[in-house]
């Protein structure tokens, strides 16, 4: 553990720390063998000291049983590096325009430098991650994702190679798992004739859960998780009451299509999908193992 976290510990009675530990035992003991998908973004990815929080609580899981698999986006770094090049970024409703330049850069930067440095994190952490992206073991076939204007549905923008997702063979992932290997996953697609797409982190890790039938979705965010219109964090939501918050205008913007990939998630058999405020030190394992909400759970039913 990083120092301040240790020293914020010590002053805790031992009896204290056994009740914390006893807390987790019902958990680890319900989700012992179960796969938990996590999407790793926001504060949690460039915060130092999160970063070392956010490794350590992923070999926690992987030694009490759990199977942890590691989805991460890179929009920063990505612009940061198209920066350096001199590139100027062309945008359509939002949406990057990824010609074969930007393509190589994106590859580069999220299978290479992003990555990487996740993998070293956990693997420092006492764990053994491996990195992989869609083209290995054939795992995430992809497709040119459809852009239509959004006043002309008629009328569709040719976004260059970013991904819709045709299929996902997770067994090179069950693979790894078996052999107690952490799989990270960028998220990068291959095509029909062997071509690179960029796909949207938040989807390649909600459908990468439903295809490995986890236990949970884990997305960690830099906000504290869906709030209600007083600001008030809504702790547990359903599919229809989604549905009327969209509609009454309370979740909207960039949280739409993250709740989109999270209620297709649930309904498709995944059991829960946690929307978790990643800039709480431990909040994942706060989230999983203790009683305690860091976050928005949605639930199937």
């Amino acid at each position: 553990m990083s120092t301040p976290h240790t020293t914020s510990v010590a002053h805790i009675a031992p009896r204290e720390k056994a009740e914390i530990l006893s807390q987790a035992l019902p958990y680890i003991r319900k989700f012992h063998g179960k796969t938990i998908v996590i999407k790793y973004g926001g504060n949690a990815m460039t915060d130092p000291e999160l970063q070392q929080d956010f490794a350590e609580d992923v070999v926690l899981l992987k030694l009490v049983g759990l199977n942890p698999v590691v989805v991460h986006g890179g929009g920063p770094q990505i612009e940061d590096a198209l920066n350096k090049l001199g590139k100027k970024g062309h945008f359509i409703q939002g949406m990057r325009v990824t010609d074969a330049e930007t393509m190589s850069v994106v590859e580069w930067v999220l299978a290479g430098e992003v990555q990487q440095d996740i993998v070293g994190l956990i693997n420092a952490a006492g764990g053994k991650a491996v990195g992989l992206t869609g083209r290995d073991g054939g795992m995430i076939r992809a497709k040119q994702l459809k852009m239509l204007d959004k006043d002309d549905p008629a009328k569709e923008h040719d976004i260059g190679q970013v991904g819709d997702i045709v299929s996902i063979d997770p067994s090179v992932v069950k693979a790894l798992q078996d052999d107690q290997f952490i799989p990270v996953v960028s998220p990068i697609g291959f095509g029909e004739k062997n071509e690179s797409y960029n796909i949207n982190a938040d989807v390649v890790a909600a459908k990468l859960a439903t295809v490995l039938q986890a236990e949970k979705l884990l997305m960690l965010t830099n906000i504290r998780g869906v709030l209600d219109k007083q600001g008030e964090l809504l702790t547990e939501l359903t599919p229809r009451r989604i549905d009327e918050l969209v509609e009454d205008g309370t979740i909207s913007g960039g949280m739409i299509p993250k709740i989109a990939g999270a209620i297709d998630a649930a309904k498709s058999g995944v059991n829960a999908v946690h929307i978790i405020d990643g800039r709480v030190p431990h909040a994942m394992l706060l989230e999983v193992l203790t009683d305690q909400a860091y976050g928005t759970m949605i639930s199937s039913r």
